[in-house]
């Protein structure tokens, strides 16, 4: 927004773009009206040889250099969601044992969002590839049980949604190739969906298994009585028609899963 601003105020509106190349874990590199404009992070900048200066406020630091000549940085703050807090503690009332935080932002950035939710590590600092080494301990600790879930939304997220047991994607603003990769997909950014689609799936699973026994249990009676002479052709019907629209009845109660 601040950009957007402070673009109506420039004289001139030409702006010739082009050659705009993404580096992943660095930053964006384009030739502007003839001149090399690079942004990302110090690793770019040391790359294209520009003298950045650090920056002491808290925030993901954005440099910005001209055909080699710093130019100066951005600072843009993380905005925690206002419900993260909230889904982060509702998963550990479901009995969540662990629940990590891999991002590329900056140390100070990572410590400053860990220390406002319930987390119980962080990693700071990771590109695509280190994110993919640390869910690959993750898996391989041997104190482990159950599955592990991974959450994430950016083009970076990708590898990591592939490869985790149950990967979730945000669906609103999430990449294709997180989309593409990930098992489940939320069709909102809202992180107390997570509880929702949880409790959706646990209690589809239980009333698969409920249908299950009843519809066997139903017909090994039938079967029973059936043997010994004592079973008719109402009977049989019931075994049939009306087990099944018992167990389509009892399926329906999956739509009354409680959504806050």
């Amino acid at each position: 927004a601040s950009l957007r601003k402070a673009y109506q105020y420039t004289k001139d509106d030409h702006c010739d773009v082009e050659d705009v190349t993404e580096l992943a874990g660095r930053g964006v590199q384009a030739k502007i009206n003839g001149h090399v404009i690079c942004v990302g992070n110090e690793k770019l900048m040391e790359e294209v040889g520009a003298k950045w200066r650090p920056c002491h406020k808290t925030g993901t630091i954005i440099h910005v250099s001209r055909d080699g000549e710093y130019m100066g940085h951005i600072v843009v703050s993380d905005v925690i969601k206002p419900h993260s807090k909230k889904a982060l503690q509702n998963l550990k009332s479901m009995g969540m044992k662990k629940l990590v935080m891999l991002t590329g932002d900056q140390e100070d950035v990572a410590k400053e969002v860990a220390s406002q939710l319930p987390l119980d590590e962080y990693y700071a600092k990771l590109l695509p590839g280190d994110k993919v080494n640390q869910v690959e301990k993750l898996l391989n600790d041997p104190n482990r049980h159950g599955l592990l879930a991974f959450v994430g939304d950016g083009i970076n997220d990708a590898p990591v949604l592939s490869r985790v047991d149950v990967g979730i994607a945000m669906g609103a603003l999430g990449s294709d190739a997180a989309i593409e990769a990930a098992d489940v997909v939320l069709m909102d950014d809202d992180p107390a969906k997570i509880a929702v689609a949880i409790r959706i799936a646990k209690k589809c699973m239980r009333i698969v298994y409920e249908n299950l026994y009843f519809a066997i249990g139903i017909k090994l009676i039938c079967l029973l009585l059936g043997a010994i002479g004592i079973a008719n052709m109402w009977l049989a019907v019931f075994a049939d028609v009306g087990v099944m629209v018992l167990a389509v009845l009892n399926a329906i109660r999956c739509l009354l899963v409680k959504k806050s």
